[in-house]
């Protein structure tokens, strides 16, 4: 148990999150999936093949700090501690200027996006703090609307950027505890999410136009990449994108 490295991986039931989880997995770490819907996590895992049996489906959601308290607590219960956490569940909205987007989608929004990712970097800042050895590693899943928004984005293009004030305070909070904190800015890789893009979305200037997108393994593999470093290590900030979407000279 003591050689175990755990990981926990946010929105693990598609996507990033279980590319991801998945491709940790297959890296050697103990990897908790965690999402609202338990059928979706249970699916992911069994789609991981053997590995899969060092995993677990923590069903929660995020936004609820009740749940979020039990599931550091089963997964100390079960693990002993806790030595990664990718913060990637997240949601975005209808593409609207301000005056159109009703307080209610903001609100929920800036829960996913914002409050989830502080209650589970709470979580785990506290666990990784406490336990021994002390320490351990805080991924959060920016995007590159952290730098650049898009049009009629602004409930999204707000937290991410807000997500990148929350990384640098992690980076700097956690110096004393061996915790580091870093963050990945992920542009069009291609999830059902990200679909869209194939059929053209909408530009700055006003054009409708289809963006090339890239596999999400890559993004995965940038996880294990960053996740893999000696704590004496960190990647504050990484980058990965589909080499020719319309990121340098948006707008």
């Amino acid at each position: 148990m003591a050689d175990i490295k755990v990981a926990i991986v946010t929105g693990a039931g598609s996507g990033i999150g279980k590319a991801s989880a998945i491709a940790l997995l297959n890296a050697g770490w103990t990897t908790v999936f965690v999402g609202r819907r338990a059928e979706k996590l249970e699916e992911a895992i069994a789609e991981a093949g053997d590995v899969g049996a060092n995993a677990m489906a923590a069903p929660c959601d995020v936004t609820k700090p009740d749940q979020v308290d039990a599931l550091y607590e089963s997964v100390v219960q079960k693990y002993g501690r806790v030595d990664m956490l990718f913060n990637n569940a997240g949601m975005g909205h209808a593409g609207a200027t301000i005056d159109e987007i009703d307080v209610d989608t903001w609100l929920n929004v800036v829960a996913v996006n914002l409050t989830g990712s502080f209650l589970m970097a709470r979580g785990a800042f506290r666990t990784m703090r406490h336990q021994k050895p002390m320490g351990g590693r805080i991924i959060n899943n920016g995007s590159i609307s952290a730098h650049v928004p898009r049009p009629g984005t602004i409930g999204y293009t707000s937290t991410k950027h807000a997500i990148t004030g929350l990384t640098k305070t992690l980076a700097l909070d956690g110096r004393p505890y061996d915790i580091a904190a870093g963050q990945i800015d992920i542009g069009n890789a291609l999830t059902d999410m990200a679909e869209r893009m194939t059929k053209g979305v909408l530009q700055a200037n006003g054009n409708i136009e289809i963006e090339p997108v890239m596999d999400v393994q890559h993004v995965a593999d940038s996880i294990v990449h960053m996740a893999g470093l000696p704590l004496e290590s960190n990647i504050p900030f990484m980058t990965v994108m589909a080499t020719k979407m319309p990121f340098f000279g948006r707008g």
